[in-house]
């Protein structure tokens, strides 16, 4: 009988000379700095980046992942470390799973996060799979989240830096996924961190400043990008109250979202207005006071639970849930409906709740994620 082996950094009785590691590498300081940390440490690297739309295009466009020059940063990093280094052509993937679907979200009046699917459809399932051929033991990535060991197997938990947290983002990730995937920055305390370790190791994306705007929308644009994929989109309509009144003209619903109160054109009625609702059949914004922007149940499909019970083994579960990524977690009860559906009654409401938003969930303490589903209407 072999003796056991301990287990290495990454969780795996080998050596690290005899681990293989695909390092998911976007050509940002976060996978790079994992990409260089796991070389150090004298793990089997491969560094894997996905171009998901047009290069062309992508080399005149600064501040965001998986462009032109991202991937030539990604190589970069590679040589420097000197691991080898593959670009996947993930175009039409990326087109067909993440970019239709975010136009039709948008057409149908709904606030689409792009970044979940693509992790959800691409990242995690197509580029995974890519590592699994490549006789990877595990995929790495930069992402700051937790990946811990329970009584039940491997667990999602929060990043140790609240402000990095990405835990919103990667609420669909499956036990089967988080068996395979490690998150190697997910303890550091802060982004300086990953950045001093980036100079340490001589990294030329050391200073590279961090990505703002989704990959394939230039300058926050959503309803340029909308107009270029669905011609036509931005037919014009009528802004009115929650009576019907009319009280002014839009240029396109894709212009306007849940809870915006600036940029209406209706102003001097009074108290603030806010959109509350989008109409993409009758093309009308609806809009009224923050009051009717409340909300307190909220309907989920598109359930993935991490919980180490059945999701609807139970008639209820006292969760906490954030509905948007910028906002901290609150108390809500969780009731299912399915394996896959539930309706979550906020304990205190919350404006501004929309459809094509996520609603992940965590434990009241210790940072653990349970999943999540996506919110498909709201109230």
């Amino acid at each position: 009988m072999p003796r056991d082996l301990p287990l290495n950094s990454l969780g795996l009785p080998k050596p690290p000379s005899e681990t293989r590691v695909v390092v998911a590498m976007s050509g940002g300081v976060d996978s790079s700095v994992v990409a260089a940390m796991l070389k150090d440490e004298g793990y089997d690297v491969v560094g894997v980046t996905l171009q998901l739309y047009d290069h062309g295009a992508a080399l005149a466009k600064k501040g965001a992942c998986c462009a032109g020059r991202d991937i030539h940063d990604a190589r970069r990093v590679a040589e420097t470390m000197g691991f080898p280094h593959y670009v996947l052509d993930y175009e039409n993937t990326f087109r067909e799973a993440v970019i239709e679907e975010f136009a039709e979200a948008y057409l149908a009046g709904a606030t689409p996060v792009p970044c979940i699917r693509c992790n959800e459809r691409v990242k995690f399932k197509d580029l995974l799979a890519t590592a699994r051929d490549l006789d990877a033991d595990c995929m790495a990535t930069g992402h700051y989240i937790q990946r811990k060991m329970g009584a039940g197997g491997a667990e999602l938990h929060q990043a140790a830096d609240p402000v990095r947290d990405q835990s919103y983002f990667l609420f669909p990730t499956t036990p089967e996924q988080l068996d395979f995937l490690r998150f190697p920055l997910g303890h550091l305390a802060s982004k300086a961190e990953t950045r001093a370790l980036a100079a340490r190791y001589g990294l030329p994306v050391a200073d590279k400043p961090d990505s703002q705007d989704i990959c394939f929308v230039p300058n926050g644009n959503y309803a340029a990008v909308i107009e270029k994929l669905r011609p036509g989109a931005g037919q014009p309509g009528e802004i009115v109250d929650q009576s019907g009144t009319v009280l002014g003209q839009h240029n396109g619903v894709i212009h306007y979202t849940i809870g915006q109160r600036r940029g209406l054109g209706i102003g001097g009625l009074g108290d603030p207005l806010y959109v509350i609702r989008l109409d993409p059949v009758t093309r009308q914004v609806v809009v009224g006071p923050k009051a009717a922007l409340s909300t307190r149940v909220v309907p989920l499909r598109e359930i993935n639970w991490l919980g180490d019970e059945p999701f609807d083994s139970r008639p209820e579960w006292h969760l906490e849930v954030k509905v948007r990524s910028t906002r901290a977690p609150r108390p809500a009860i969780i009731r299912p409906l399915s394996a896959t559906e539930a309706e979550v009654e906020l304990i205190a409401p919350e404006e501004g709740v929309s459809a094509g938003q996520a609603c992940v969930f965590y434990a009241p303490e210790g940072g653990r994620i349970f999943g999540g589903g996506w919110i498909w209407k709201g109230r």
